[in-house]
């Protein structure tokens, strides 16, 4: 089970409803302050809809769910990691993609072997607060040199028209977030990003 070259991220399966029937191969779910019941429900609800549709459904944060859930992918950011049972996770077979900004993130990720790493915000973002302002497209470069093998993705203020640009940089994926769902037609703007995401040739 592979990713997609473009790989969006919402926060409800009500948008997963909506916008996967475009054609969408990869999508993450990313709930903030929710009960767990509401959780639970929420990737029961998206499990059904991906696994239906042929989509890679990937879990943010929530990884004893997706364990319990039988999910097959978890991404982590590094505050998630303080917490994770890492060896649970992937006793569970499940694909574990990790949130990098730094090169000491960068080390703490790769040490787990991971099956992606993301490395954001490439440019300014809007989505939430972070430290580290934008990265930049040569930083792609630099991850990738790195990371060698293990697919990269590029993340943070991604638009259509910004996607060319980091793939030629050395990213395999883009994913978008606000380009999206901030967009006045956003299953117009997902048929976008699989036009222009779609491996040439």
């Amino acid at each position: 089970m592979t990713l997609d070259r473009f790989y969006p991220i919402f926060d409800s399966a009500s948008w997963l409803e909506r916008l996967v029937p475009e054609g969408i191969k990869t999508v993450q779910l990313r709930i903030k302050d929710a009960s767990d019941d509401h959780i639970r429900s929420e990737i029961e609800k998206a499990k059904r809809l991906c696994d239906a549709a042929g989509c890679v459904l990937i879990i943010n944060d929530h990884w004893q769910t997706a364990i319990d859930m039988g999910c097959d992918w978890v991404h982590l950011g590094q505050e998630d990691l303080d917490d994770a049972d890492i060896p649970a996770i992937r006793k569970a077979g499940i694909k574990l993609g990790l949130s990098t900004h730094d090169h000491a993130e960068l080390d703490r990720a790769m040490s787990f072997d991971p099956d992606y790493v993301a490395l954001g915000p490439v440019y300014p973002t809007i989505l939430k607060k972070m430290k580290w302002h934008q990265q930049g497209l040569e930083k792609l470069t630099e991850w990738k040199a790195i990371i060698r093998e293990t697919p990269l993705i590029a993340i943070g203020g991604m638009r259509v028209d910004r996607a060319a640009g980091a793939f030629a940089a050395g990213a395999d994926v883009v994913s978008a977030v606000t380009d999206i769902t901030l967009n006045e037609n956003p299953e117009a703007r997902v048929r976008e990003w699989i036009t222009e995401t779609r491996v040439p040739g």
